[in-house]
């Protein structure tokens, strides 16, 4: 598998019907063979982060709430309960491996408000630089219907985006995209590669893994993350996760189906701030700033003149030279008051002036050249 192997950053995702048994209890075995995978991808230099489900399933089991159907404040009530031992399972099987498990909870606000995406992306990017597995669940003791995912392949594929990933991993119980649910057409034909997601492509997903028993995704929710990830940059893999140490087995040829990215991470990231974000503001820059951020650098809070507009951390704000004209986007990460502050201030000079340092008031990362229309 040459997609897994050439990533450098790596999202899987691991639904509940993996991770727990059928006694309700989270399942050891697996968990610590899935850990050796994990841990020798990391000793070859590369970033894993999970999605995890599990937690209102193990959470029924403290519980003693049977398999009945929960209402959804017995559901937050089970994720609460469930969600400590998750992590405690996820830790036992990580540390044999000499890997630190981090708990990161989400909401769909924290991957689409902009200020909180930023928040969660420098949290997960400070994580993987320090050699932590991120662990990622939906914050189901505290979501509503309103702003819930409703499932971690959606969350997986919103994470992916975020961290700019090259590789979505969705294990599943089936091993890849077939032309027909397998379990009903014996005919059914297995897809090694799909290149573009058709009408035609998704409507092979009606029901491949909806006989599953636990958990809320089904393939097509599965070919609705790859559309997110594709948009991405970032290629989805579908494999059979009902085996020891899936992504070696995965390696190793086993079977799957590849999802190719429309894209790259970074040229996808550019375009959407590029035209997809509506300027909250502008900040003008001298000569020296505006040519360093005409040749994609970083811009400096020396190189600003003013700043116009009300923004918050994290909104998009048009750069702009003295002589009007529109150099690029960038999204910004000071508010405008502070941004105002630091205008002409060298780095060194920002934490005495503001009390803290956010780095470059717009990041090179988050910058955009030219000007793009807003959609009309």
């Amino acid at each position: 598998m040459s997609e897994l192997a050439a990533a450098q950053r790596i999202v899987v995702k691991v639904g509940s019907a993996l991770l727990v048994g059928q006694d309700g209890a989270a399942d050891g075995h697996w968990l610590h063979a899935f850990a050796a995978d994990v841990a020798r991808l990391r000793e070859r230099g590369q970033q894993v982060l999970v999605v995890s489900s599990g937690a209102v399933a193990l959470g029924r089991r403290r519980l003693s709430l049977g398999k009945r159907a929960l209402t959804m404040p017995e559901k937050q009530a089970a994720a609460a309960a469930g969600q400590s031992a998750l992590m405690r399972a996820w830790e036992e099987a990580f540390e044999p491996h000499g890997l630190a498990a981090a708990q990161v909870l989400l909401t769909r606000d924290d991957t689409e408000v902009r200020r909180r995406w930023l928040n969660a992306r420098a949290t997960v990017e400070t994580l993987l630089s320090l050699g932590v597995v991120p662990v990622v669940n939906e914050n189901d003791t505290v979501v509503t219907e309103e702003i819930r995912y409703g499932d971690n392949d959606r969350l997986a594929a919103r994470v992916a985006q975020m961290i700019g990933a090259d590789v979505l991993v969705l294990l599943s119980d089936v091993d890849g995209l077939y032309t027909a649910d397998p379990r009903r057409d014996p005919g059914a034909e297995h897809l090694a590669l799909v290149a573009r997601l058709t009408p035609e492509i998704e409507a092979m997903a009606g029901g491949a893994n909806a006989g599953a028993g636990m958990g809320t995704g089904g393939m097509a929710t599965k070919l609705q993350a790859a559309k997110i990830a594709s948009a991405a940059g970032c290629a989805t893999v579908i494999t059979l996760g009902h085996r020891s140490s899936p992504l070696a087995a995965l390696e190793a040829g086993e079977r799957a189906t590849v999802i190719a990215p429309s894209t790259t991470p970074a040229a996808a990231y550019k375009a959407w701030i590029a035209g997809s974000v509506a300027p909250a503001g502008a900040l003008v820059v001298d000569a020296g700033a505006a040519a360093a951020v005409r040749k994609g650098k970083s811009l400096l809070a020396a190189g600003v003149r003013r700043v116009e507009g009300r923004f918050g951390k994290g909104d998009a704000v048009v750069i702009r030279d003295e002589a009007g004209q529109d150099i690029a986007r960038g999204l910004v990460r000071y508010d405008a008051p502070d941004a105002a502050r630091i205008c002409g201030l060298k780095s060194d000079a920002i934490e005495p002036a503001l009390g803290y340092t956010a780095g470059p008031i717009v990041h090179a990362d988050d910058l955009a050249l030219g000007h793009a229309h807003e959609p009309g």
